[in-house]
């Protein structure tokens, strides 16, 4: 396996520090960049850079990097932020600024929350009708980056994201907030019915899963970085409770279900299947690999 040289943006963000190490220990060269760098992997070059600054000449600045690993969004939690559409337009001109320049691949995570209210298996073409401004403005960015694909030669990955879990006290999510409830003594959280069914991927596989698809170029367009398996959210909430070993109980029924909320949503697994497959073969990234490969669906 060549070692290529992998630039990723949000390098020190929730998904990012995790996705740096991996891709260390897959070998690679990595050039983290972020406003901020503590915590990041000592193994990568670390760079405090805005990539935002309109820079034309930002491939060169950045090293001329292999691959783009686009992970930095702000507010990626917060799904009705103005953020996301005030920055929207940047995050365009920093893909199209690096390929002018003469990057080859350019991969950038996605997520669900860009196809909207949906039953069933996600797949690449699966319509989107995005109901946050979170999804909004993460579709645009991709439909928009497709149309770029059109007219320059460049590998683009679109690599979207389900329900993650792990690492929960830094995002913002249902795991999170059970464990500030517990941590403030509560005795019980409340929930609705706890019947809709997810897709749930752990940090450290989706990590994985992120870095065999950047590594390689011959699967690209959008990707489902998932496990192909809807688990209901009871069953994964008195999971997470007993693991963590929480003494608080869940309470449902509490909440009706969200209009948006759909009752069971996953990602189609063959492209992310076949780039597991594939990988299996490579000693360097075959462990991972090999574990991936169990929990896909």
């Amino acid at each position: 396996m060549d070692t290529k040289k992998i630039l990723v943006t949000g390098a020190g963000g929730y998904i990012g520090r995790y996705v740096v190490s991996t891709l260390l220990d897959f070998g690679m060269k990595v050039i983290a960049v972020d406003i901020h760098t503590e915590g990041i992997d000592e193994r990568a070059e670390r760079l405090q850079y805005d990539i935002f600054n309109g820079s034309k000449n930002i491939f060169q600045e950045l090293g001329k990097p292999d691959v783009v690993l686009h992970l930095a969004w702000r507010d990626g939690f917060v799904h009705n932020s103005a953020a996301h559409m005030e920055y929207l337009s940047a995050h365009y001109m920093f893909a199209r600024n690096m390929v002018a320049g003469g990057l080859h691949q350019f991969a950038a995570l996605g997520s669900m929350h860009e196809v909207g209210y949906f039953e069933g298996a996600i797949d690449e073409d699966t319509a989107c009708k995005p109901r946050s401004m979170y999804g909004v403005a993460k579709n645009a960015l991709r439909q928009s980056l497709e149309v770029l694909r059109e007219q320059e030669d460049f590998c683009f990955q679109w690599l979207r994201g389900y329900y993650i879990t792990g690492d929960d006290l830094k995002n913002r999510s249902i795991f999170t907030k059970i464990l500030e409830a517990e941590n403030e003594g509560k005795e019980y959280f409340p929930l609705n019915s706890g019947k809709n069914r997810y897709d749930f991927i752990s940090l450290e596989n989706l990590a994985s899963e992120i870095a065999l698809t950047v590594i390689q170029d011959e699967v690209a367009g959008t990707i489902n970085c998932c496990t192909g398996r809807p688990v209901s959210l009871k069953e994964k909430v008195e999971e997470f409770i007993q693991d963590k070993n929480l003494s608080i109980r869940p309470q449902y029924g509490v909440y009706p279900e969200r209009s948006y909320d759909s009752s069971i949503i996953y990602g189609d697994t063959m492209k992310i299947s076949e780039i597991v497959r594939k990988a299996c073969g490579n000693p360097a990234v075959v462990k991972a690999a090999s574990v991936l490969k169990e929990i896909i669906g």
